[in-house]
């Protein structure tokens, strides 16, 4: 009797959402949050964490305030900033974006020191986004289409590249076809157009690395190259509409870096 009433117990508490705006967001198999978008809650998260690279994907806002108090102030944030061919593999330019913290359905990858635990926090007053952002790069040269997406439920791992453990200590993405136990929510992966065929490079830019913006660079009529951050010319006699139609990533013009975005 006395297991039944624990198990209850335990039952009732993994609810998703009580009379006091209280929402519990599952980071195993994931919640439903239709009924719950464009709504204010103050959303309990537990989530299991590696010493290391991780990747990390939210419904709602985490500024750099409660991130440092929850993975610690020497924790690293990173987004996908561009794509590019190094020759042999497919380059993933991940930016800094500590400051920014955290936002709504957007996917990261995250470094955490320590020991591997659980974390446990809770985001107030936090208002829920339902729909994942999805961030895709076409990498110049070969036209593969890169894709960084968050799982706001369990998925199967099949087609898509992610970080194992194991290989977790440059952010090292690869192929995990072979692995069952898939991804809970919560994380992410990258899928790639032409299949799980390239092998992926991780490169990490800080946030303050001297990016110049094109509005700033260049004179109206003005017409420059463009390199990628390889040094590998991606456009010549390009004007300032030329630039802005190139695919979002860093690029060095002048000397100097340049990230387009859209």
């Amino acid at each position: 009797m006395k297991r039944l009433l624990l198990l209850a117990a335990l039952t009732c508490g993994t609810l998703a959402s009580n009379a006091q705006g209280i929402l519990n967001l599952s980071t195993y198999s994931g919640t439903d949050l239709t009924r719950y978008a464009g709504k204010n809650y103050n959303v309990k998260v537990n989530r299991y964490v590696f010493a290391g690279w991780n990747t990390i994907s939210l419904p709602f806002d985490l500024d750099a305030t409660l991130l440092n108090e929850t993975f610690g102030s020497d924790c690293r944030l990173e987004q996908l900033a561009g794509v590019e061919n190094d020759g042999q593999n497919v380059r993933l330019n991940f930016r800094d974006c500590k400051a920014q913290g955290i936002k709504a359905g957007q996917p990261y990858i995250l470094y955490v020191t320590g020991e591997n635990r659980t974390v446990s926090f809770t985001a107030p007053d936090a208002t829920i986004v339902d729909t994942p952002t999805d961030l895709t790069f076409t990498v110049q040269g070969t036209g593969e289409r890169v894709t960084m997406s968050g799982t706001p439920f369990k998925r199967d791992s099949q087609g898509v590249y992610g970080i194992l453990a194991r290989d977790n200590a440059e952010a090292a993405f690869v192929n995990v076809d072979d692995i069952t136990t898939g991804f809970y929510a919560t994380r992410c992966y990258i899928k790639l157009s032409g299949g799980n065929t390239a092998l992926l490079t991780t490169n990490h830019i800080g946030a303050d690395d001297g990016s110049t913006n094109v509005a700033d660079l260049l004179t109206p009529g003005e017409r420059v190259t463009v390199y990628n951050i390889s040094g590998v010319p991606v456009a010549t006699d390009a004007t300032i509409s030329d630039l802005n139609r190139l695919q979002p990533g860093i690029y060095t013009i002048k000397g100097k870096k340049v990230t387009i975005s859209r």
